[in-house]
């Protein structure tokens, strides 16, 4: 049962780090020229995996390990690009007046 709960809760973080940075990037960052180099994601989830393994460090809960965290800094980086290529290819949210 704990596992279960444990992989539902890992899942879910996975999904909401992801979610977030792309819509982040999408509508806070559009005109950002720095969004769009390699360096952008893999800083964001650099960061991203050392604060959400900051926690863990502390806490230990048995369900999240520092690998769930890696994953976390994974899943924000992949939404910071996402979030980029959206913004090259016209895709990002348009405000109105």
């Amino acid at each position: 049962m704990f596992t279960f709960l444990g992989f539902a809760l890992a899942a879910l973080s996975l999904m909401f780090g992801y979610t977030a940075a792309r819509n982040f990037v999408r509508t806070r960052l559009r005109y950002v020229d720095a969004i769009r180099t390699l360096k952008a994601p893999l800083a964001a989830g650099i960061g991203a995996a050392v604060l959400a393994s900051l926690p863990f460090a502390v806490i230990p809960l048995p369900f999240f390990t520092v690998g769930t965290a890696a994953l976390f800094g994974v899943s924000v980086a992949a939404g910071v690009r996402a979030g980029a290529k959206d913004i090259e290819s016209g895709r990002a949210y348009i405000e109105g007046p």
